[in-house]
C-alpha cells in the first residue's frame, strides 16, 4: 500500500509539474455572455471605419474607441486600478496612401497591466477597432464588422476582465488598434512607440477574426483555428542570413517560436482543440496587425479562425442571388470566440509569468555523437528545457531538464536535429524557445 502512495505521489508530482491549476480556471472565467454583448456594441455603432465620424457618441469611430477605453477603465476600477489606459495616436494623411481620403489621427486604446516583478517586458494581445464595407475608403455607408474584427477586439477586452483578477510578473498590454483596413496604420504606429519607449516585447497575439466556424467552401468546424507566423525576422542581417544557410534555421525565427509555444499551451490545456501552424506571414497577399511589429524585429503572429467566409467580409449589406453579405451579428458563433478568447489569454498568463528567453544559445557538436548547448543565464529561472526536434516536424517533440547553464546530449547527432532552449520558473511556466544563435568551436 505505501508503495502505491509513494507511486501515486510521483505521479501527481510530474502532472503537477507539468500544468497549473491557474490556467484552467482562467479558460473557465472566460464568458461567452460578455463577448456577445460586446460584439453587439461594436456593431451599433454603424460604421467604425477609421475616417469615420469622432464627434457622435452612437455613431462612428470615435464613439466606438471611447467606449472601448471606458469599458478598459471600468475593467481597472475593478481590479484596484490596475490598468494604465489611455490613447495613443498618430496623423495619417493623405499623401501617405490612396486608402486615406482625409488627414486624420489613427487612435490605438491601450490597457497596461504592469508586472510585479519586470514591468518592461511586454506580452500584447491585439483587436482591431475599426470595419469597413465593400470600399474601404466610404467612411460614411454602414460596415457593423462583427466578426472582422468585433470578435477579437471583445475577446481582447474579455481577456483583460479576466486576466486582471492575477498578478502576473511581467506585464500585459490589452490594445484595441486602428486603421488596419488602410494600411497597418495602427500597429505601425504603436509598434513604434514600443520602440522609442524601449519595451522589451516578448510578442504580439493579433487577434482578426476568431468568431467565424463555417468557410465559404462548406466547411463548418469550431475546432480548429490557425497561427500565422512568418519564419525569420524581417530585419535580419546579412551575417544572420548567412548562418541560417550553413546551420539552419529558417523556420525557426522568434515569431515562429511564439506560433509554436501557442501551439504547445493551447495543445497541453485545450486539447479538444485543433491549433494549425500556418508558416507563412499572414494569408496569401493579404496582412495583418502583427506585421508592423515584425517589420521592426519584434515576435509577432496572427490568431484566427480556420474557415473564413468571404460573403460576410468587407462587403457592403445587400442580398445577391439568394445570398446574404455583409459582416453581421448573427454569422458570429459566440461559443468560438470564447474558445479563442481562451487560447489568447492562457497563452498571455503563461509568458507572463514564465522567466524571460536565453539571450544566446550556444551549440557546438561538430563530427561527434552528441550535442553540446550552452547558454545565457536568466533572472528567476529555477531550470531550463533543452528541446530538440527532427528537421521536418514543426514541433518541438523532444526535451530534457537541466538546472546548469550548459549541458551535453550524449547520442544526439546533431546533424539529424534542430535545437532550442527556453528557461523554466519555480512555478513551472516557461519562455518561448530560443534557437542557438551562436557557433561553439
Amino acid at each position: 500500500m505505501k508503495k502505491i502512495y509513494i507511486a501515486f505521489l510521483l505521479f501527481t508530482t510530474i502532472i503537477s509539474a507539468q500544468t497549473d491549476l491557474k490556467i484552467y480556471d482562467i479558460i473557465n472565467q472566460i464568458s461567452e455572455d460578455r463577448i456577445k454583448a460586446d460584439v453587439k456594441t461594436l456593431t451599433e455603432f454603424g460604421t467604425r471605419n477609421t475616417f469615420s465620424d469622432t464627434l457622435s457618441n452612437t455613431r462612428g469611430i470615435g464613439a466606438a474607441r471611447r467606449w472601448i477605453k471606458s469599458e478598459f477603465e471600468n475593467i481597472s476600477s475593478a481590479c484596484n486600478n490596475c490598468l494604465n489606459v489611455f490613447y495613443q495616436k498618430d496623423l495619417v494623411t493623405t499623401a501617405m496612401s490612396n486608402r486615406v481620403p482625409h488627414d486624420a489621427y489613427v487612435v490605438n486604446v491601450v490597457a497596461i497591466q504592469k508586472g510585479t516583478k519586470y514591468p518592461n517586458r511586454y506580452i500584447i494581445m491585439s483587436g482591431d477597432i475599426d470595419s469597413r464595407n465593400s470600399n474601404g475608403s466610404n467612411f460614411t455607408k454602414d460596415a457593423p464588422g462583427a466578426n472582422d474584427n468585433a470578435s477579437g477586439m471583445a475577446g481582447t477586452m474579455e481577456a483583460a476582465r479576466v486576466l486582471s483578477k492575477y498578478k502576473f510578473e511581467s506585464s500585459i498590454i490589452y490594445v484595441g488598434l486602428s486603421g488596419e483596413e488602410q494600411g497597418l496604420f495602427g500597429g505601425a504606429g504603436l509598434a513604434k512607440y514600443a520602440k522609442e519607449k524601449g519595451w522589451d516585447i516578448i510578442g504580439i497575439l493579433n487577434n482578426d477574426m476568431i468568431g467565424n466556424i463555417t468557410g465559404v467552401d462548406g466547411v463548418t468546424d469550431n475546432r480548429a483555428f490557425r497561427i500565422f507566423s512568418e519564419p525569420v525576422p524581417a530585419n535580419e542581417t546579412e551575417r544572420q542570413r548567412r548562418m541560417r544557410r550553413f546551420y539552419g534555421g529558417e523556420v525557426d525565427g522568434i515569431s515562429r517560436q511564439l506560433a509554436r509555444y501557442v501551439h504547445k499551451t493551447t495543445k497541453t490545456y485545450m486539447p479538444e482543440m485543433n491549433p494549425m501552424m500556418i508558416y507563412r506571414l499572414d494569408r496569401f497577399g493579404r496582412g495583418g496587425h502583427h506585421r508592423p511589429f515584425n517589420d521592426l524585429g519584434f515576435a509577432g503572429i496572427r490568431i484566427m479562425e480556420a474557415h473564413e467566409n468571404y460573403t460576410q467580409q468587407h462587403q457592403d449589406l445587400r442580398t445577391e442571388n439568394g445570398i446574404k453579405y455583409g459582416d453581421t451579428f448573427e454569422h458570429v458563433n459566440f461559443p468560438y470566440a470564447k474558445k479563442l478568447t481562451a487560447v489568447n489569454a492562457i497563452n498571455l498568463a503563461s509568458l507572463a509569468w514564465a522567466p524571460a528567453a536565453p539571450k544566446v544559445v550556444g551549440i557546438g557538436g561538430i563530427v561527434e555523437a552528441s550535442a553540446k548547448l550552452k547558454w545565457s543565464p536568466v533572472e528567476g529561472a529555477k531550470g531550463y528545457k533543452i528541446y530538440w526536434r527532427d528537421t521536418t516536424s514543426p514541433t518541438w517533440d523532444n526535451d530534457r531538464y537541466v538546472e546548469a547553464t550548459e549541458f551535453t546530449l550524449e547520442g544526439i547527432v546533431i546533424d539529424n536535429f534542430f535545437f532550442g532552449v527556453a528557461a523554466v520558473g519555480e512555478n513551472g511556466h516557461e519562455s518561448v524557445v530560443v534557437f542557438p544563435n551562436k557557433i561553439m568551436r
